[in-house]
C-alpha cells in the first residue's frame, strides 16, 4: 500500500530511540546510586509525559501536519538519549526521560492512526499487525541486547543507537504525502462533531479495551524495567527480554490478519489466560534471583507473557477503532496509546516500591492477579451466537 514502507522505516527508527533505553536508563541510574523505586521512576516519568502528550497530539497534527509533527517525535527521541552519557543522576535522567516522553506521545499516536488510514478498513488488522511487526524488530533487537552490550561494552554504545531515531525524519515526510491534510480521520466519514469529544456510547466501548491493554502492559512493563534486577546474572535478563519480545512481535504480527478474519472478539481470552499462566510462572521464579540452573521455565515464563502481551496489544487496538468508528481515528489512537502507556508506567513505579518493601516475586503475582480479573471483560467481548 502507498505509504507503508516509509511507515516502516519511521517506525522502526523511531521506536530504536525508545526501546534500547527502556532497560537499560533504569539501570545507568542504579549505577549512579538509585535504588529501585528511583529505577522505577525513570520510566514512569518518560511514560507520564508520553499519556500527557498522546491526548495533545491530535490537535497537534491539525495545527502543523503530519511531516512535521513526526518529524519533532523523532528529534525529541534521538537528541535526549544521547544526552544520557552525560550523567547518571536521577534528577537529569528524570528530565532527559519527559523529553523523551513528549516525543514518543507525538509518535505513537502518530504512527498507529496512520497505519489505519492508510489502508481500508478491510484491512485493518493486516495492517496493524505490519505495522506492529515494524515497531518489533528494535524492540526484539535492541531492547534484550541493551542490557548485555550495556554491562559488556559500557552504556554509550546504548546512547548512541537510541539517537537512530534521527535516521526517520525523511521518512515522515514521505508518510505524510498519502495522509489525510492536517487531519487524524478517514476524509470518507466526518469527524464527530467537536474535536477530541466522542459520543458517550463510543467512550463506554473504549473503557472494555483499555481496561485490558491497562492490565497486560502494567505487567509487561514491569517485567521490562526490572528483568535486570530480576537475575543473578545479566545474560538471563537479556535472553529473558529477548523470548519475551520475539514471541511479542510474531504474536502481534499474526493475529492482526487472523483477526480480520474471525474477529477481533474471539480472540481476547486465550491471550488473557496466556499472559496470566506466564505471569504466575515469573512470580514464582523471582522469589529469589534467578539463577542459571532455573534458565528454560525462566525462558518459557518470559515467552508466555510475550505471547499475552504481544496479542492483547493488537486486538485491543483493533477494538478501540472498532469502537471509535473512522470519523475517530485520532481519538481512539490517542485513548489506546494512553492506556498503553499509563500500564507501563504504573507497572514500573508500583513494582518498584512493592519490591522494596517485599521482594520481586510479591510484585509480579501482583500484576497476574490484575490480568485475572480482565477475563471476565474479555469473555464478554465474544460475539454472541
Amino acid at each position: 500500500m502507498p505509504g507503508m514502507r516509509a511507515l516502516a522505516w519511521a517506525s522502526l527508527t523511531g521506536f530504536s530511540g525508545y526501546a534500547a533505553l527502556l532497560p537499560v536508563a533504569p539501570l545507568w541510574v542504579v549505577r549512579g546510586g538509585a535504588d529501585s523505586a528511583g529505577a522505577g521512576l525513570v520510566n514512569f516519568v518518560l511514560l507520564l509525559a508520553t499519556v500527557v502528550t498522546q491526548f495533545a497530539t491530535p490537535a497537534l497534527i491539525r495545527r502543523i501536519g503530519w511531516g512535521h509533527a513526526l518529524a519533532a517525535s523523532m528529534v525529541l527521541l534521538g537528541v535526549p538519549a544521547v544526552l544520557h552519557g552525560v550523567t547518571a543522576d536521577l534528577g537529569p535522567v528524570l528530565v532527559l526521560s519527559a523529553i523523551r516522553g513528549v516525543g514518543f506521545g507525538i509518535l505513537t499516536v502518530a504512527i498507529s492512526a496512520a497505519a489505519v488510514l492508510l489502508v481500508t478498513p478491510d484491512r485493518r488488522g493486516a495492517a496493524v499487525g505490519a505495522y506492529s511487526l515494524a515497531i518489533s524488530i528494535p524492540l526484539v533487537a535492541l531492547m534484550p541486547t541493551g542490557v548485555w552490550v550495556a554491562d559488556s561494552w559500557g552504556f554509550w554504545p546504548v546512547f548512541v543507537v537510541s539517537g537512530l531515531s534521527l535516521l526517520g525524519i525523511p521518512a515522515c515526510y514521505l508518510v505524510a504525502r498519502h495522509l489525510p491534510v492536517r487531519s487524524m480521520h478517514d476524509p470518507a466519514h466526518p469527524a464527530p462533531a467537536e474535536p477530541g469529544r466522542l459520543p458517550r456510547r463510543t467512550v463506554g466501548a473504549l473503557v472494555t479495551p483499555s481496561a485490558m491493554l491497562l492490565a497486560i502492559t502494567l505487567a509487561g512493563g514491569a517485567l521490562i524495567t526490572f528483568a535486570p534486577q530480576m537475575v543473578a546474572v545479566g545474560w538471563l535478563a537479556t535472553i529473558g527480554l529477548l523470548a519475551m519480545s520475539t514471541t511479542s512481535a510474531l504474536t502481534r504480527w499474526r493475529v492482526g490478519a487472523i483477526a480480520d478474519r474471525v474477529g477481533s472478539g474471539r480472540l481476547l481470552w486465550p491471550f488473557v489466560i496466556t499472559a496470566v499462566v506466564g505471569l504466575a510462572a515469573v512470580a514464582w521464579l523471582v522469589r529469589g534471583p534467578v539463577e542459571p540452573s532455573q534458565v528454560v521455565p525462566w525462558l518459557l515464563a518470559c515467552a508466555l507473557v510475550g505471547a499475552g502481551y504481544g496479542g492483547l496489544q493488537n486486538l485491543t487496538m483493533l477494538r478501540a477503532f472498532e469502537a471509535a468508528g473512522p470519523g475517530a481515528v485520532g481519538a481512539a489512537s490517542a485513548v489506546w496509546n494512553a492506556g498503553f502507556d499509563t500500564g507501563t508506567a504504573i507497572g514500573s513505579a508500583t513494582v518498584g516500591a512493592v519490591a522494596v518493601a517485599s521482594g520481586f516475586g510479591v510484585g509480579m503475582g501482583l500484576t497476574a492477579a490484575l490480568c485475572v480479573l480482565t477475563l471476565p471483560l474479555a469473555l464478554a467481548a465474544r460475539p454472541r451466537r
